[in-house]
């Protein structure tokens, strides 16, 4: 059986998917998986050894000439790649009017959430079988859910194991125990404040860890070479393709991130992962994991870095008396 997974962003949601591809791959072993995915997040997806063939999409891109004859050729070639492949099944794990469209085009059965449980009850029009899956779960079982459903199982949701394991890459100049900062993220209010990564890493640096940050945009260099002045033995890492991201992050000793992406990925890793929410709420989207915690801002509070680095310590303690 040939099934294609259809969910194109964004980083979080993709990385979320992953615990239910890994149930589907222990139960279904006569399935084979391809994913539509953003172009941006290829290379994570890239990730999960069970996943055959990517195709991209540009739908961001596509958006800002909607009427270009790149985009609808681009949009054409897809759909013939898509058809081509003669799927058995799509299933389009997002929810959302733009995948239920792009999961459309590849000519195949669509399976997805039913309109009471879709994020756009509008893309239930294009599905053919729907499944109800209770909203108020978090993201991971809700997509755990919908797999075993449209695959003839029951996932063991006691257990979760997103199945990646960090890239091959090189640490050229990090040695010994390393903790990647993750300040950057999409939305203001989510950012935790440069004053609280600097003294977040000075208290690292009296616990005997090297901090490590990276940075993606020039607002995010700044900070970057901020916390680096501020306290000299941080080690910033120029911009990078998100797959030698993924390998720093993966050797790093724990991670301390705000609401983005790659602290799910870190999470997805098995890493010590301490994630700060200031605006966001991580009841249904926040990081799991083995290792993963999330310290929430209260209305109109902080998250201090003290709080912080303790949490950071009671989950390297915890995993150190975890079963090898």
């Amino acid at each position: 059986m040939k099934v294609l997974i259809v969910k194109t962003s964004s980083m979080g949601d993709v990385i979320h998917t992953f615990p239910a591809v890994e149930d589907a791959r222990l139960n279904r072993p006569d399935v084979t998986f391809d994913w539509c995915v953003e172009e941006a997040f290829a290379g994570i997806v890239a990730l999960h050894p069970a996943i055959d063939r990517i195709h991209t999409v540009a739908i961001r891109r596509w958006r800002k000439a909607l009427f270009g004859g790149a985009t609808w050729r681009d949009a054409a070639a897809l759909r013939r790649t898509l058809r081509d492949c003669r799927y058995d099944l799509i299933i389009d794990a997002q929810g959302l009017l733009k995948s239920a469209l792009v999961a459309r085009q590849a000519g195949a059965p669509i399976a997805g959430f039913d309109r009471s449980s879709a994020r756009e009850p509008s893309a239930t029009l294009f599905y053919d079988i729907t499944y109800a899956v209770p909203r108020g779960l978090h993201a991971i079982e809700r997509t755990r859910r919908l797999f075993g459903l449209a695959l003839g199982y029951q996932p063991d949701l006691s257990m979760l194991d997103s199945g990646i394991v960090p890239p091959a890459g090189t640490q050229a100049g990090i040695s010994g125990k390393t903790a990647f900062l993750l300040h950057g993220t999409s939305r203001e209010d989510k950012k935790w404040p440069v004053e609280n990564w600097i003294e977040t890493a000075r208290l690292l640096i009296e616990r005997g860890m090297t901090p490590v940050t990276t940075w993606s945009n020039e607002r995010e260099k700044a900070v970057a070479e901020a916390v680096a002045r501020a306290v000299p033995s941080t080690i910033v890492v120029p911009k990078s393709p998100l797959a030698e991201i993924a390998a720093f992050l993966g050797r790093s000793t724990l991670v301390i991130g705000a609401d983005t992406g790659l602290t799910h990925l870190a999470s997805a890793f098995g890493l010590p992962t301490v994630a700060v929410f200031l605006a966001t709420e991580p009841g249904l989207t926040g990081p799991r994991g083995p290792y993963a915690s999330t310290l929430l801002a209260s209305p109109g509070g902080r998250v201090a870095p003290v709080e912080v680095v303790a949490e950071t310590e009671k989950l390297l303690a915890l995993k150190l008396q975890a079963p090898a």
